[in-house]
């Protein structure tokens, strides 16, 4: 399993039965794959669809069916359709139960940036302010570390915020970090790594409870 599947894989342990769910452009989007036996979820697209399935197997695509990420995907049984309009004001309007969204840091208040790096071509912010201000319970999905090892849980996002104070959860390839009033609390460790191996992958001082899961 690579990194992006068990990152899924693992976010998708935090549905929850009847839960209205956003998954965001990207890794977020793989969750869907590994929705657990026995939980119904219904899939919400900013770009105005209500019930979105999984992506069509060859033979059944139709390129008028996709998601905010201009991915074609399949329908559910009582799919709706909607304006944009529509689909922001389900957000806004607190309708959401929970948003899974990647991010290029996190620090230790829950402060999220994902939208632009300065100096780089920056595509606009996309409908995740609006997600991470409305859904319920907000999930980051994302490797621990930058691709050069640099960190991107940090006791202070260096980059342009897209929330204050809005994430719960991080989930990564290496951890599972519950966002708390008191700091960065250390739920689980990926089976092949150590709490030593995650600390030292973390920009952030992380409490370590003495009763700690493990997932693989």
């Amino acid at each position: 399993m690579d990194v992006r599947e068990r990152i899924a894989k693992r976010v998708a342990r935090e549905l929850k039965d009847g839960d209205y769910v956003n998954l965001g452009i990207g890794m977020p989007t793989l969750v869907g794959n590994y929705v657990p036996a026995g939980i119904d979820i219904t899939v919400h697209s900013e770009n105005g669809m209500l019930g979105v399935g999984p992506y069509p197997r060859e033979g059944e695509v139709d390129a008028d069916l996709i998601n905010a990420g201009k991915e074609t995907v399949t329908e559910m049984p009582g799919c709706s359709y909607f304006s944009s309009a529509d689909s922001f004001a389900m957000v806004r309007g607190g309708h959401i139960d929970l948003t899974v969204l990647g991010a290029l840091q996190v620090d230790q208040e829950g402060n999220l940036a994902n939208w632009m790096i300065p100096g780089k071509m920056v595509k606009g912010m996309g409908g995740a302010m609006d997600l991470v201000a409305g859904a319920k319970r907000v999930i980051v999905a994302m490797e621990h570390t930058t691709r050069d090892g640099g960190h991107k849980i940090l006791k202070k996002c260096t980059l342009p915020l897209t929330g204050l104070k809005v994430v719960n959860l991080i989930v990564t390839e290496l951890a599972v970090i519950e966002v708390t009033p008191e700091g960065l609390v250390l739920r689980e460790v990926a089976a092949d790594t150590t709490v030593g191996a995650v600390g030292a992958a973390t920009g952030a001082d992380l409490i370590v409870p003495t009763s700690i899961g493990t997932f693989s």
